[in-house]
């Protein structure tokens, strides 16, 4: 197959663009520049925005012996990522930009642009896996390597996109990937994995979002109230400081009556007010999302389960939709989940789907 492989500069994308060789493969290496200036978003070799990146995924491609070229992908990026996480957060939710980048740009703009140019998939360095299941359709299992599948992040993909899509890595660990990378040269091979969120340079989202916002920010400050009693019990500097299930860095000054900590339970940026409370007050058992995206057929009706963190621990839930919204029962009970989350659905270890979490209700509490 003619096949475009995305080349991020990191070990994983490098090592998925040569095993696409080794397999026959005829392959072309991008690499996508997501910002018009990188330092902007990133400085030093910590994410996949950097001119560093870039010239890591060009001497990797030249190892490999494969063209290569950079695609300016900076307005896409910007409009579909970058301003969703930003009015995502003005709004009060918790979005995951990492999902936003894989269903609007690795696997749409991309996916889009490649078919376009007469290429037949689209290789990333992502470790997942494929398989044809029930009726030819392309299903997508958890990778074997589980403190590095992906799945979770991939649970916006549609069939069409499934289908145009290769994984060479899904059957590896990354120890694996980087003794390859090393016996085949390649001088990412020791490169540090990135893990914050690649357009904020120094991880401090709450300083990144107060900037940004400007007149769209959300009052810049207000009460810290407790859910209890309605007290107040200190004043915060904005909202987009907090999240859902937040301990650290409320700056109560006291503790509790009962000396146990607080956490956040509620945000309201209209009005500026975060409310705290005791951990208890976390648990939910009922979520509704929306905008949900299939990986295959629509099930009406699922018992399976669900995962509502990247790296968080899988729910049993009875999950019944109409197509486009999502209601899930956590037969499991869960902690601290904010809406602008991603809940991924799962039957058994098969991707299903993925919807925006819009609201949770807690035990015994109807939902809203």
């Amino acid at each position: 197959m003619r096949v475009l492989a995305a080349m991020s500069g990191g070990v994983d994308s490098a090592v998925a663009a040569a095993r696409a060789v080794e397999a026959g493969h005829d392959v072309t290496g991008i690499h996508l520049a997501l910002s018009r200036n990188p330092k902007s978003y990133r400085s030093g070799a910590r994410g996949c925005c950097t001119i560093e990146d870039s010239n890591d995924a060009r001497r990797a491609a030249d190892v490999i012996g494969i063209p290569f070229y950079v695609w300016d992908m900076s307005e896409e990026f910007h409009d579909n990522v970058v301003e969703d996480f930003m009015s995502e957060y003005a709004a009060g939710r918790t979005p995951n930009p990492c999902l936003r980048c894989n269903e609007k740009i690795k696997f749409a703009a991309v996916l889009d642009r490649a078919l376009a140019l007469g290429f037949d998939a689209v290789v990333t360095g992502h470790y997942a896996q494929l398989a044809t299941g029930h009726e030819g359709m392309i299903e997508m299992p958890r990778s074997v390597a589980m403190g590095k599948a992906q799945s979770y992040g991939h649970g916006v993909l549609t069939q069409d996109q499934l289908a145009h899509s290769l994984f060479p890595l899904g059957d590896s660990v990354k120890d694996d990937v980087r003794v390859e990378a090393e016996r085949r040269d390649l001088m990412v091979a020791h490169k540090p994995d990135s893990h914050d969120i690649c357009f904020i340079a120094d991880g401090d989202n709450a300083g990144w979002l107060k900037e940004k916002l400007g007149d769209r920010a959300p009052n810049d400050s207000g009460d810290i109230v407790d859910h209890a009693t309605g007290e107040i019990l200190g004043q915060h500097e904005g909202t987009t400081a907090y999240t859902i299930g937040q301990r650290k860095g409320l700056k109560i000054g006291r503790p509790a009556p009962d000396g146990k900590p607080r956490f956040v339970l509620d945000i309201e940026p209209v009005s500026g007010t975060v409310t705290v409370g005791p951990r208890a007050e976390l648990r939910i058992d009922r979520i509704e999302a929306i905008r949900a995206r299939w990986c295959g057929t629509v099930p009406s009706r699922l018992e399976g389960t669900v995962q509502l963190r990247a790296h968080g621990e899988e729910h049993r839930a009875i999950v019944t939709t109409d197509g486009t919204d999502v209601f899930i029962d956590l037969i499991d009970p869960a902690e601290g989940i904010a809406p602008g989350q991603a809940a991924v659905i799962y039957d058994g270890t098969r991707v299903v789907g993925s919807a925006t979490i819009s609201s949770t209700a807690r035990v015994g509490v109807a939902a809203g």
